[in-house]
C-alpha cells in the first residue's frame, strides 16, 4: 500500500487496492502466492485514511512530514483487510456483485481509536435499498473484530458510473 499525505495533516491516507486487487486475493490466504504482499493493480483504488498520532502544523513553504499513526503497519494491513472482506459480503439486491466489486465503496477512514468510517454511494439515488444498505455496511464492518465502531457516509459526489466496477463484477454480469 502507498502511502500519501492526507487531509489537512491529521491523517495519512493509505491505497486500498480496489475490487481487482482484492479479487485476486481476497479468498487466499495469501500464503499460497509467493509474495503476501502481491495483489492485481487496483482500477480505481479506494484511499483509506488512517490516524496520525498528532496533527501536524500546517506550513505554507514545504509541506510537513505526515507524522506516524498509533496502529501498526501491520494491524492496518489486517484491518483493512478484514474490513474490504466484510464489504465483499454486502451485496446489491437488485445485482449479483458486492457492493465493493461495484466501486460502491468511496473511502474507508480508520482512526486511532479502531473507529471506522465509511463513504458509499449507490448505484443510484433511488436505489430502492438507500435507506437499508448504509446499515448493512455499518453491520458488516462493525462485526469485523478489532473495529470500535463504524459510521456509513452516503454521498452521490461523484455519481457512481459502470467505470468504478471491477474486472470480477463485469464478469459475474457478461459485462465482457
Amino acid at each position: 500500500m502507498d502511502r500519501k499525505p492526507g487531509d489537512g495533516g491529521e491523517r495519512d491516507v493509505l491505497e486500498l487496492p480496489a475490487a481487482d486487487a482484492v479479487a485476486a486475493g481476497s479468498d487466499a490466504n495469501a500464503s499460497d502466492a509467493g509474495d503476501a504482499n502481491a495483489v492485481a493493480t487496483p482500477s480505481p483504488a479506494v484511499p483509506v485514511a488512517v490516524p496520525d498520532a498528532e496533527a501536524a502544523p500546517s506550513s505554507e513553504s514545504a509541506p510537513a512530514p505526515a507524522p506516524a499513526s498509533a496502529l501498526a503497519a501491520e494491524e492496518i494491513e489486517d484491518l483493512t483487510a478484514a474490513i474490504v472482506g466484510a464489504l465483499k459480503t454486502v451485496y446489491d439486491p437488485e445485482i449479483p456483485a458486492d457492493i465493493y466489486e461495484l466501486g460502491l465503496i468511496y473511502k474507508i477512514d480508520v482512526d486511532d481509536s479502531r473507529f471506522v468510517t465509511v463513504d458509499m454511494t449507490l448505484t443510484a439515488p433511488g436505489c430502492p435499498v438507500a435507506g437499508e444498505m448504509p446499515i448493512w455496511v455499518e453491520d458488516a464492518v462493525t462485526a469485523v473484530p478489532g473495529v470500535s465502531g463504524t459510521k456509513v457516509n452516503l454521498t452521490f459526489d461523484p455519481p457512481w458510473t459502470q467505470d468504478r466496477m471491477s474486472d470480477e463484477a463485469r464478469l459475474s454480469l457478461n459485462m465482457f
